[in-house]
């Protein structure tokens, strides 16, 4: 049994790998909802979907989120009206978050919702939400206040300056159902290549999940999402130094090192794994870049061997 934590487009594209070389039935997703945001009075779950419509074989290729093949009737009709149209919901789009909203509304957990969403996509892996209860990432910014993740990245494209991070109504989450003996059962608990700010901190941050990261240390392995100094998508390489972290894969591993006791660094780090495992976490060197489906199966297998 495999557990892995997950969140964003690096996440999706390694879990593809990771199901060529595991039976899917035999892996839990546990996918951050911190950026999960209601717009147009739908209750959209960006990450659940990336990796959903990843696994699905039905992602845009081109942006790494939404439907292949998307059309935009809706949004550009919004437009016409002065509408919220700054983050783009597709028309096949639409209809994952009003099904979601729909069953949500009708006494539905998330949990049961995402299960729902993965079973008519025909996965055979188990997503979960980190938690049922909604918990928001938000960021405070200069010269604005506090912003939501969506609007910091989507809106303002992640182009302003952090002095903070929190995860709003964490303290009274609960873990969705199967996290806790997801992580407590499996062989292996991989921390995928996320932004470690804003996708995998705030599933740690859910009560009883980083103490059951703890009591299994020596069966995790992390993949740092740093390579050479910089993120290879997003700003988790800038926003590490806004908040004073070292944006490298020691600032990685330094962060980590309380939950894994593995880190997986790219071949273009290599020079810096003595330094990595003065963190006291051990380092394992591989090509972590995945520019499709065999470099991420590769990337699996290293984890599954580390």
């Amino acid at each position: 049994m495999i557990a892995a934590l997950a969140g964003g487009v690096g996440a999706a594209r390694f879990l593809r790998g990771l199901l060529e070389v595991c039976e899917p039935a035999d892996v839990t997703a546990v996918v951050n909802t911190g950026d999960d945001v209601v717009l147009h009075g739908l209750h959209i779950s960006p990450d659940i979907d990336t990796v959903t419509y990843t696994l699905a074989q039905a992602i845009n290729p081109e942006t790494g989120w939404g439907l292949a093949g998307e059309t935009w009737t809706v949004m550009d009709a919004l437009e016409r009206y002065g509408g919220l149209t700054w983050f783009r919901l597709g028309d096949k789009d639409l209809a994952t978050h009003l099904y979601r909203t729909q069953r949500l509304a009708d006494g539905a957990t998330l949990t049961e919702v995402t299960a729902d969403i993965a079973s008519a996509w025909a996965l055979s892996l188990r997503v979960l939400p980190m938690s049922d209860e909604r918990v928001e990432t938000r960021l405070d910014v200069e010269g604005e206040g506090e912003l939501g993740l969506q609007d910091y990245f989507v809106r303002r494209r992640h182009d302003v300056a952090v002095k903070a991070v929190r995860y709003a109504g964490v303290e009274l989450a609960r873990p969705a159902p199967g996290v806790l003996d997801a992580i407590s059962a499996a062989s292996r608990v991989v921390i995928c290549p996320s932004n470690p700010i804003l996708s995998i901190a705030p599933v740690v941050a859910v009560p009883g999940v980083e103490e059951a990261l703890r009591a299994r240390r020596d069966d995790v392995v992390a993949i740092s999402p740093i390579v050479a100094g910089a993120a290879l998508k997003g700003p988790a390489d800038r926003l590490m130094k806004e908040l004073g972290l070292e944006s490298t894969v020691v600032g990685v591993a330094r962060f980590y090192a309380p939950l894994a006791g593995t880190l997986v660094v790219d071949d273009a780090d290599a020079d810096l794994s003595a330094a990595v495992e003065a963190e006291g976490v051990r380092c394992v060197v591989a090509p972590t870049v995945m520019r499709g489906v065999a470099e991420a199966a590769a990337l699996a297998r290293v984890v599954l061997e580390a």
